[in-house]
């Protein structure tokens, strides 16, 4: 499946010598060697307003983007996940506000860091047990082991949790091993980006029935017509995949990255409801037009519209952003002004971060440089796939938005 362009620009308010300056920035990147290739596309009112490619999606074997490319999305499998859990919530399967031991009983007495180091780590009791909310919002205590900004980061990368869980865990077994790990912060007081959504995904598991895989096929990916969407890539479809780059830190040019690379062409031991899936442009395009739909795509109701308003309000404590309630390290958004939803950043304030958002966009996006948004004030749906290791290398999102604001002129 690929995409085309469904409207003329200006029918749905864009500039289109505006439009075009998005290609020509982003061309400047491959042709200084920053990036191999990349891929975007931009929707008004449901309508594709803008979808380009450019450079090659494996520079070394001279394959370029196609419409039909497989990126690693890392990160943005963390928005599928959270609709996958809401799908649940929506039939009362769940609450929001149940103790997550109800069906991982592993977390029942979990213990907070205090103080100490990695080799002598003091721990108090949680006074607030993990709730499903704190899953979803990334408000639970747990974090990450390659952010390496904290002692409980170190503690994860002893126990083997780094950017990928220990050689040989499933889902079940990871879940179990980090429940055994202290937590960052007391649930619900801090926001700290983290495994939480590899826990949603093993909650889904249990209270489903089913393996992860099973359930998002049949309960989303199916419906939306995702097709393409998968964990990892085998056969022909190996040849679509795009290749990893990461920067040379002397000359900043995009060098082959073959280490985390070639994981996605092997059927992973764990599937990682934070971080697993390959899509492409036209599957993850299916997926925001769902969103901005109100959680309706071609006939096929996932989420009611009023749950997907939901999902996308500031779920903080006390309406803070980010800013305020972050325990900084590695996360795919800004912080001020920003605050985060049941498996979405959202805009609060667009001026704190100076880029010319709604209020009320909602966004994520992974380490390998692709993102998106939804801004359902302006109906404006924007992604953008490249890979190239870690996502802060360089401004990418910011300079689309850039691009893609400017553009509107009605």
């Amino acid at each position: 499946m690929s995409l085309q362009r469904s409207v003329d620009p200006g029918q749905v308010g864009f500039d289109p010598a505006r439009l075009a300056r998005i290609d020509a920035h982003f061309a400047r990147y491959v042709d200084t060697g920053a990036l191999a290739g990349w891929q975007l596309v931009v929707t008004r009112r449901g309508e594709i307003a803008h979808v380009s490619t450019y450079g090659l999606r494996d520079r070394e074997a001279g394959k370029p983007v196609e419409p039909d490319t497989l990126w690693r999305i890392y990160s943005m499998t963390k928005p599928i996940t959270s609709v996958a859990a809401m799908i649940l919530w929506e039939e009362g399967r769940l609450q929001l506000t149940d103790e997550i031991s109800r069906w991982l009983p592993e977390f029942a007495d979990v213990r907070v860091y205090d103080r100490g180091s990695t080799l002598k780590p003091y721990t108090v009791p949680a006074i607030e047990p993990i709730r499903v909310w704190h899953l979803l919002t990334h408000t639970a205590g747990l974090t990450y082991g390659f952010l390496q900004t904290s002692v409980v980061d170190g503690l994860y990368r002893a126990a083997g949790f780094d950017l990928y869980p220990p050689v040989g865990f499933d889902l079940a077994t990871a879940t179990a091993g980090l429940a055994r790990l202290p937590l960052l912060f007391q649930p619900g007081t801090a926001w700290g980006y983290s495994v939480a959504t590899d826990v949603l995904g093993r909650l889904i598991e249990v209270v489903s029935g089913q393996s992860l895989d099973a359930f998002l096929a049949e309960r989303v990916l199916g419906p939306l017509g995702m097709t393409d969407t998968r964990w990892w890539a085998e056969g022909p479809d190996a040849e679509r995949l795009a290749a990893c780059y990461a920067p040379d830190p002397t000359s900043g040019q995009a060098v082959r990255y073959d280490a985390i690379g070639r994981l996605a062409l092997e059927k992973p031991t764990l599937l990682a409801g934070g971080s697993g899936l390959l899509s492409t442009a036209a599957d993850y395009h299916r997926f925001t037009q769902f969103l901005l739909r109100g959680g309706e795509l071609d006939g096929v109701r996932l989420l009611g519209p009023r749950t997907v308003r939901f999902m996308t309000r500031n779920h903080l404590p006390g309406g803070q952003d980010l800013g305020r309630l972050s325990t900084g390290g590695f996360a795919e958004t800004t912080f001020d002004g920003i605050g985060f939803g049941l498996g979405f950043a959202v805009v609060e304030d667009p001026v704190p971060s100076r880029t010319p958002s709604s209020v009320g966009e909602y966004y994520w996006g992974g380490v390998a440089s692709t993102a998106f948004w939804v801004d359902p004030v302006e109906e404006v749906t924007a992604l953008l796939f490249t890979q190239l290791v870690p996502s802060s290398t360089y401004p990418l999102r910011a300079e689309l938005r850039q691009l893609v604001y400017s553009a509107i002129v009605d």
